[in-house]
């Protein structure tokens, strides 16, 4: 059977940096003092130096950061869709252009949960890119952070029934036009992890870089209300629980993952999403990993921040340059489920 690979992946970030501006603009919405200085505290625990934004800083500085988008209230979705069908492909293109032989691409396959247009930016993409008219196109929408789990998933399967096949796999995520007018502190937590990233893969039977082994799939039981995206009339607005942490805890304690991909101390390498500190503290924690373990997710956490579909795609960057042997990898991701998705991997050379 065809062993597919992930030949090579390129990453891309908008040049405007959102964290500081962010912690700004949330800061003076909350109006207890007890309670700011209780944001700042867990901002600063959060693990996340950087995050980066499409919406650039006002030239004047006479408005509220990300480009006085919201100065003045919240913009309405329609707005906020106009800046990813302009901003999205432009990612995407800076991603791609470090990626060679792209035309000899015979299938694309995107995945992006926080826009939407028609004709989709799937056909946007592969135009601006001068991808034959003949390119078979897969649009992975809405599936969260695990998206890309789904969208490597799919190019699994095309290789391995198309072993001339050359995939190539996009993950783009603007999460910044999605800010909500909420003053819980909770809330503006949730607000605080998330940042705009691309990333841009190339799948085939080549046998080069990451192989692709196994997937798996797991839906944790009472867990549907603890991760979900409502599309509203400002952006669409994010439910992410304080209690994902503890689910996946109890997720690992139950064995769910490990018969999946088996017991952890036969695991080399870890590519975990890098949902947030204590998401990824929860695995580490809850498979009692070396302290170590997780370095490749938390870098990217600590550089980017949660990029949604496209954070798993920068660790698989990350385990890709660093070019150390992994015989029986495995890499995770969560979303709204609440899902646990994934697969085997090993690296070759």
């Amino acid at each position: 059977m065809t062993q597919p690979h992930i030949n090579a992946i390129a990453t891309a970030v908008p040049r405007h940096e959102a964290h500081a501006v962010f912690r700004e603009w949330a800061e003076a919405r909350i109006a207890d003092p007890r309670q700011r200085k209780l944001f700042g505290r867990m901002a600063d625990r959060s693990g996340i130096a950087h995050r980066w934004t499409v919406l650039a800083p006002p030239a004047d500085g006479s408005q509220t950061g990300f480009n006085g988008f919201y100065g003045r209230g919240m913009p309405p979705t329609s707005a906020r869709m106009d800046i990813y069908a302009r901003e999205a492909p432009d990612l995407v293109m800076q991603a791609a252009a470090g990626l060679e032989r792209l035309d000899e691409v015979t299938h694309l396959v995107l995945a992006s949960c926080t826009g939407f247009i028609a004709p989709g930016i799937d056909q946007i993409v592969a135009r601006r890119l001068g991808l034959s008219p003949s390119v078979e196109r897969t649009l992975v929408g809405f599936m969260g952070c695990y998206a890309a789990v789904a969208a490597l998933r799919t190019a699994r399967h095309i290789v391995r029934s198309e072993p001339a096949a050359r995939v190539l796999v996009v993950t783009v995520e603007l999460c910044t036009l999605h800010l909500q007018a909420d003053e819980e502190v909770d809330e503006i937590l949730t607000m605080l992890l998330f940042g705009d990233g691309a990333a841009a893969a190339i799948v085939s039977a080549e046998p080069v870089g990451i192989a692709l082994g196994t997937p798996f799939s797991a839906t944790l039981p009472d867990s549907a209300a603890l991760i979900g995206w409502t599309i509203g009339d400002t952006g669409f607005d994010m439910t992410l629980s304080g209690a994902v942490p503890a689910h996946i805890r109890e997720a690992i304690a139950s064995g769910v993952m490990q018969r999946a991909f088996g017991e952890p101390d036969r695991i080399d390498g870890w590519a975990v999403h890098a949902g947030g500190r204590t998401v990824l503290d929860a695995v580490e924690q809850g498979f009692d990993l070396a302290p170590d373990a997780l370095a490749e997710s938390r870098a990217v956490l600590h550089d980017f921040g949660n990029m949604s579909s496209a954070t798993l795609m920068f660790v698989l960057a990350r385990v890709l340059a660093d070019r150390r042997r992994v015989a029986n990898g495995v890499a995770l991701a969560f979303g709204p489920g609440l899902a646990i998705e994934g697969f085997a991997y090993r690296t070759a050379r």
